[in-house]
């Protein structure tokens, strides 16, 4: 893991001039997250909002607990289209794909052929033989075209870019702003296509945080500024805001959803990685079998609580004075009142419950517990509708 020293970080910000930024991509609400003061991190190359200078990282967060909260981010939809569009990607994914019916979700997980982690995201079934896969960060695209040789199926960039509105009021700014209201059915993990304000967009009952929420896909023919104009009025009355990543770091890590590149890689298997039960092991041949049935089932990934101050991403684990791990995710949760995170485990035998000792922020270490994941909503009732949980 490479990252920054600890101590500051390399954000993107817009800056008058041209030139050296063609290796990135701005979505299409760029300018109207502009006014709002936004600092970027770089995401499948494109931009993606850390935070905001008009409001706290705190107030993001409990924004999102309590009301509802906007990101737009860098996932990056890639198409997959024609007759054996299905067999490809259920080569791909670990999971059994030819389950995921038309007009769901499923969640897909792609590894090397040694059992490695590629990366992770959520397929679209649009059609029987169209799909989109939102990716979170990772070379997959050149590995899904490697594999497809031979088989027909176009695998392209659609240019759609994916937006989350999450929160206990996301379900009501929908209704709000739906021309039709309510879709129905739209239970988790479902696909619709919604009219705002006379646009069709694709929206879907997903999200990174497990709190209530959906996600909507602009598209290169939508007026992107009418559409935001036309979803912001509609939330407007129920507290709706742009957030950053900062503030939906912490709910994600409180939620146990797990980042591609961070908290898992390429030398992480889904078993380690606590993922195993998104492995098919009998669905047929897949890219990464092999390796994962005879690899160990054994869990490395835990949450940390520690209650003395806030873990560092890439700081030492210890136990008994010697490294045993390295944090992969840290933030201080507002709402349970201490540090938390995510350690990597250099073996599966330290579990839950387990006394460990956590390089954190101000560069002390201190004492810590690994937890299980998520902290709090075990069933995730919340993003299902089942509880209404407003601190």
């Amino acid at each position: 893991m490479r990252s920054s020293d600890g101590a500051t970080r390399d954000l993107v910000t817009t800056r008058p001039g041209a030139g050296w930024d063609y290796g990135l991509t701005r979505h299409p609400y760029h300018e109207i997250e502009r006014p709002m003061g936004p600092h970027y991190c770089v995401y499948n190359r494109r931009h993606m909002a850390v935070c905001f200078d008009d409001h706290t990282t705190e107030e993001g967060y409990w924004r999102l607990r309590r009301q509802a909260a906007v990101l737009h981010t860098g996932e990056w939809p890639l198409q997959f289209e024609g007759p054996d569009a299905e067999a490809l990607l259920d080569r791909l994914f670990t999971k059994d794909i030819t389950r995921v019916k038309v007009g769901r979700c499923g969640y897909g997980l792609a590894c090397y052929e040694d059992g490695g982690l590629i990366t992770d995201g959520i397929l679209l079934r649009l059609a029987p033989d169209r799909f989109w896969y939102a990716q979170a960060d990772g070379d997959f695209y050149s590995w899904a075209r490697a594999h497809s040789a031979g088989m027909d199926v176009t695998i392209s960039d659609p240019d759609v870019f994916v937006s989350q509105v999450q929160g206990p009021n996301a379900l009501k700014i929908l209704e709000e702003a739906s021309d039709t209201g309510m879709p129905d059915p739209f239970g988790y993990f479902a696909v619709a296509r919604v009219s705002f304000g006379g646009q069709e967009v694709v929206i879907t009952r997903t999200g990174y945080t497990n709190e209530l929420g959906w996600e909507f896909y602009t598209e290169p023919h939508h007026d992107a500024q009418a559409l935001w104009a036309h979803i912001e009025a509609a939330g407007r009355p129920h507290g709706i805001r742009i957030f950053g990543l900062d503030a939906m770091n912490i709910r994600r890590i409180e939620a146990g959803i797990l980042n591609a590149g961070a908290d898992f890689n390429r030398f992480t298997t889904p078993y380690e990685a606590g993922l195993g039960h998104f492995v098919d092991e009998g669905k047929g041949d897949f890219l990464g079998r092999a390796a994962l049935m005879a690899a160990p089932k054994g869990r490395r990934s835990h949450g940390i609580a520690c209650e003395g101050g806030e873990p560092l991403i890439a700081a030492p684990v210890e136990m008994d004075g010697t490294r045993a791990g390295t944090v992969t995710a840290g933030a201080t949760s507002p709402y349970l009142g201490h540090g938390i995170g995510i350690a990597l485990m250099d073996t599966a035998d330290p579990g839950p419950g387990t006394a460990i000792t956590v390089g954190c922020k101000d560069g002390s270490m201190q004492p810590a517990t690994l937890v299980e994941m998520p902290f709090y909503d075990r069933e995730c009732a919340i993003p299902r509708g089942k509880l209404v949980d407003i601190p």
